[in-house]
């Protein structure tokens, strides 16, 4: 493209998208439209001149601007036409999609996130920030933020396939999880062996469904997670708990903030949390949960750490450390900013995230992440007793009431909406980008981290 042909960032007044629904929306879709017109005459991102990165950003950032100004002023009535005044519980991916037909512009299409997925994230245009803007703003609003929530708990199409066979078998084999019902236990156990379970999207789906049916199922009482024994060189024949997020499939662009990053956090972790939502009529909760104990063998990175936040009762080889290191890697380790300083406190929730220090099973400060510690050889037997006194018959009353009380359902919604918006801006930002690539450049085979 010739400098004189150079097109010019759109130009439209941000009262135009404050305007009543049906000007808002056409106004929207009008800079939206001149904006992708733009990018599609240029050069690739990644091959771009310094001057037409600086003209693709501000094209960029103005239509993102006019985004917000629209979401601001109609969230409650966009999410009211896509839901069907909340009668209808959409998932998060299913709303992007009902988005981006109802509202063109608004969010990225099908064929984008397509033409996307085939690039690394260096050479990707960004369009997932514009996913982070909707869903910020959506969970902003406390009726479709709410209602957004409650879709989030209901089982998911796969999990609910899969439940007849579970129940009557006690077993699934979901890929990267496995899941086994013995006595009134449900096993999960995270089997990526050649990665040190690092999470993908595909894990993520599996670990939603194994969640899903361990609370569906009438015959569990309590859910049990540990990592399975690992064939990568280091670990070869021990368990691992979890390596936190694949870094090489950030690297090639298959870590979706959609299908990763928030599903992760208001999907599985949310439901271990507060459990399944059912549409059982009658006056009792409509929410099935059950008490979940996990087990740390060598270490819980990341997202790993992440997890423990939820569990009633973590238990940790001796030999086992705990790590948060998203800030080093330019990210945000996901509501953990949230959890963690609730049950350790602003000061060493500090040194573990902004910090990245390592907090080992055998340190008093572990005292906040891991309920036991025990040698390897005494863990298959601590796990036993545990498990055994979750089963009490009021627990299930009482760890409801301890939830409510350490994190409101507000509380969540509010974290997760900023959460939203800042975690896609990250995995974008150039500093994340160079260093995952640095990483996954140097590292051994694992898919992971390599401790």
């Amino acid at each position: 493209m010739t400098a004189t042909a150079e097109p010019t960032t759109p130009h439209t007044d941000p009262d135009d998208v404050r305007a009543p629904l049906p000007r808002a929306r056409q106004s929207l879709e009008q800079a939206a439209h001149h904006c992708q017109t733009l990018l599609d005459g240029l050069p690739p991102h990644g091959e771009r001149s310094v001057r037409q990165q600086t003209l693709a950003a501000a094209a960029a950032d103005t239509v993102r601007n006019l985004r917000a100004a629209f979401l601001d002023t109609h969230t409650d009535a966009v999410y009211d036409e896509l839901t069907d005044r909340r009668t209808r519980p959409l998932r998060i991916d299913a709303l992007a999609k009902a988005a981006a037909t109802a509202f063109p512009g608004l969010v990225p299409t099908e064929n984008q996130l397509a033409t996307e997925r085939g690039r690394p994230q260096a050479r990707k245009e960004g369009h997932e920030i514009d996913q982070g803007i909707f869903f910020s703003r959506v969970l902003r609003s406390p009726l479709a933020g709410a209602h957004l929530l409650d879709a989030m708990l209901r089982p998911t199409p796969r999990a609910t396939a899969l439940l007849p066979e579970f129940t009557r078998t006690g077993r699934a084999d979901l890929g990267s999880v496995r899941l086994e019902r013995t006595g009134a236990v449900a096993r999960l156990t995270m089997c990526r062996d050649d990665a040190l379970n690092a999470e993908d999207n595909a894990q993520v789906d599996d670990m939603e469904t194994a969640v899903d049916l361990a609370l569906l199922d009438p015959a569990v009482e309590v859910g049990l997670l540990r990592g399975g024994e690992m064939t990568h060189p280091r670990y070869r024949g021990r368990r691992v708990f979890s390596a936190g997020i694949n870094l090489k499939a950030l690297h090639s662009g298959d870590i979706s903030l959609v299908d990763f990053l928030l599903r992760r956090e208001l999907g599985y972790i949310h439901k271990l949390l507060r459990g399944i939502r059912t549409d059982e009529p009658g006056w009792r909760s409509r929410t099935t949960d059950k008490p979940w104990v996990a087990v740390v063998d060598s270490f819980a990175i990341g997202g790993g750490a992440q997890l423990l936040l939820v569990f009633d009762h973590v238990i940790a080889a001796a030999d086992a450390y705990v790590s948060l290191p998203a800030a080093q890697e330019g990210i945000v380790p996901g509501a953990a900013n949230l959890r963690l300083t609730r049950s350790a406190g602003p000061r060493l929730s500090r040194q573990v995230i902004l910090e990245g220090r390592r907090i080992f099973a055998t340190e008093p400060e572990a005292r906040f992440l891991v309920d036991e510690v025990h040698d390897r050889p005494d863990l298959d037997l601590a796990v036993e007793r545990s498990v055994e006194r979750l089963r009490g018959s009021a627990v299930l009353a009482n760890r409801r009431m301890l939830n409510l009380a350490e994190e409101s359902p507000d509380d969540f919604r509010r974290y997760m909406a900023e959460f939203a918006l800042q975690q896609a801006i990250r995995i974008y930002s150039s500093d994340v980008i160079d260093k995952v690539g640095r990483f996954t450049t140097a590292s051994a085979p694992a898919a992971g981290r390599t401790p």
